[in-house]
């Protein structure tokens, strides 16, 4: 059995604090594409030093948690190492550290298999940046 392999970018404006931006929509909405009721792996990538993909609860406060416990870890304030200029920006390149720059997840009969809750999110920590570009990638 041969897999097939496709992929996609998708643009996503943040704004310029930090956010959480729900892409479950979209995953859904390309797999509904291109997936055709087969099973596989959805993998979602961005290619930013300042973001990067999780897989949590949305709306119940979790988004808003997860922010302020990575703003206690990565404190604006704190210039780090930054040697590109950017007052505060330093400890935002580490997110990607903490928050992977990327997920893979199931898919089942055309559909991305998430428990009862969980989305798929892209997390932006740099106050500067306003554009960010997500790939997602079916193979199946």
């Amino acid at each position: 059995m041969t897999g097939t392999f496709t992929t996609r970018t998708v643009d996503v404006t943040t704004g310029s604090a930090e956010t959480m931006h729900d892409l479950t929509n979209a995953c859904s909405a390309f797999l509904r594409e291109v997936a055709h009721g087969r099973d596989g792996l959805l993998n979602v990538f961005t290619p930013h030093a300042t973001s990067g993909l999780a897989v949590i609860e949305t709306g119940a406060g979790s988004d808003n948690d997860l922010l302020a416990a990575l703003r206690v870890v990565l404190p604006a304030d704190d210039p780090g190492q930054d040697r590109h200029g950017g007052t505060g920006s330093g400890p935002d390149r580490m997110l990607p550290a903490l928050v992977p720059p990327h997920a893979t997840l199931p898919v089942v009969g055309g559909e991305l298999e998430l428990g009862t809750s969980q989305s798929v999110v892209l997390v932006t920590a740099d106050q500067g940046g306003a554009d960010r570009r997500v790939r997602l990638s079916f193979l199946g």
